[in-house]
């Protein structure tokens, strides 16, 4: 089981991460970033902006934060231009970060019901498990948008937790 600490590294690192892909986005133009390369959900842009839903829906389970609109299709089009979406994403990363530094190792040992729209049916699982799904959540998208990055000659910086800045 996790606690308390493995949150608030992991919204740190999540935070050190979207920094760095966000800031290597910036640099490419807009029509790069919505280029469909193949991934899951096609272009940096939607993928980004899938990502920023997702984590918006969790933190709405996991607090008393608003849940985001649309559902799971409509996460990619959160925020349809670029400067919206990267000041989003700085908002949600401080966040999930406030989140994490005010997490209770005890609400980690209790179980979280909700209602998934994308599945269409209720779950109930144990909290620590979904907090630490939603952060390989992010690693995962944000491995196939360091990808997208270097298909469109960006040179996302490291990636490994040990590197990350104190």
């Amino acid at each position: 089981m996790i606690d308390g600490a493995y949150a608030r590294l992991m919204a740190r690192y999540n935070r050190w991460q979207n920094e760095n892909l966000y800031g290597v986005a910036a640099q490419l133009s807009d029509d790069e970033r919505r280029r469909e390369r193949g991934a899951f959900f096609g272009s940096v842009h939607k993928t980004l902006n899938h990502l920023l839903w997702a984590d918006r829906m969790w933190m709405s389970r996991f607090s008393d934060r608003p849940r985001p609109p649309g559902g799971l299709s409509e996460s990619v089009m959160l925020c349809p231009e670029w400067a919206a979406l990267a000041r989003e994403r700085t908002a949600m990363d401080a966040t999930i970060i406030d989140w994490a530094d005010t997490l209770d190792d005890a609400w980690l040992t209790g179980d979280l019901t909700w209602f998934s729209g994308a599945a269409n049916r209720e779950f109930s699982k144990p909290r620590w498990g979904l907090v630490a799904h939603f952060f390989n959540h992010q690693t995962h998208h944000r491995g196939q948008v360091h990808a997208m990055l270097t298909q469109a000659g960006g040179k996302p910086g490291d990636t490994d937790l040990m590197l990350m800045p104190e």
